[in-house]
C-alpha cells in the first residue's frame, strides 16, 4: 500500500512546475485530511517577515525554487512553518496511534489504542488510552511500561485530565525529537504487548 507521502508526491507531480500554495494546501487536505489554513505559523523568523499568511510563505518558497521543488522539500518547509511533520504522520499509517494536533485529528482510526493530543501551539502534550483499548483490555489507564517510559521523558499523571501530561517549560512548541521519543515509546509498547489486539 502506498504511503501518504508517496501519494502526495504523485499528486504534486501532476501539477508540474506550475504549483502554488493553493495546490499544496489542497493536496495536504486531500491526502492527510489536514487543513493548513487552520494551522498557526510557528516559526518566529517567518512571523517577523511581511508574509502574514501560511499560503504567502509557501508561495515565497515556491518562487525561490522556480517550480523545481520536490515533495520531500515541500514537506520539510511545511514542518518548519507550521510544525506539521507530514513525513512522520505518513509513517504512522497503521500504527494504532491517534494523533490530535493543530485543533484537528491528524491520524485517527477506529481500532487505535492510544491518543497523543497536543494543545495550542504544541506547547503541551497528553497521552491517554482510547475507548477501544479500554474495552479490549479492561485497563482504564495506560499500561505500566508505557507509564514508566513517559515518566522518563518528563510526563506526569494529571488526574484532572486523566492523562499523562507534559508541558514545555520554555513555553515553546515541543521539538520534533521529543514528539518522536513520545511516539517511539508508545509504538514500542504496542509492538511488545498489544500487537494482537
Amino acid at each position: 500500500m502506498m504511503k501518504k507521502a508517496e501519494k502526495m508526491d504523485q499528486h504534486l507531480n501532476s501539477y508540474g512546475r506550475k504549483m502554488s500554495s493553493s495546490e499544496i494546501f489542497h493536496v495536504v487536505d486531500l491526502i492527510f485530511g489536514i487543513n493548513l489554513d487552520k494551522a498557526p505559523i510557528l516559526s518566529k523568523k517567518l512571523k517577523e517577515t511581511s508574509l502574514s499568511s501560511g499560503r504567502g510563505v509557501i508561495d515565497y518558497h515556491l518562487h525561490q525554487y522556480d517550480g523545481a521543488i520536490t515533495g520531500a522539500k515541500i514537506r520539510k518547509i511545511i514542518n518548519e512553518i507550521f510544525g506539521v511533520n507530514l513525513e512522520a504522520i505518513s509513517s504512522l499509517e497503521g500504527s494504532r496511534l491517534s494523533l490530535y494536533s493543530k485543533d484537528q485529528w491528524i491520524v485517527q482510526h477506529e481500532k487505535d489504542l492510544f491518543v497523543v493530543h497536543t494543545g495550542a501551539g504544541d506547547v503541551d502534550v497528553k497521552v491517554f488510552p482510547t475507548k477501544y483499548f479500554t474495552e479490549h483490555t479492561g485497563l482504564e489507564e495506560l499500561p505500566a511500561d508505557l507509564q514508566d517510559a513517559l515518566t522518563g521523558l518528563g510526563y506526569y499523571y494529571n488526574e484532572k485530565m486523566a492523562s499523562y501530561y507534559f508541558s514545555n517549560p520554555s513555553g515553546e512548541a515541543v521539538s520534533d525529537a521529543f514528539k518522536g521519543q513520545t511516539i517511539g515509546a508508545i509504538l514500542g509498547v504496542i509492538r511488545h504487548s498489544f500487537s494482537n489486539l
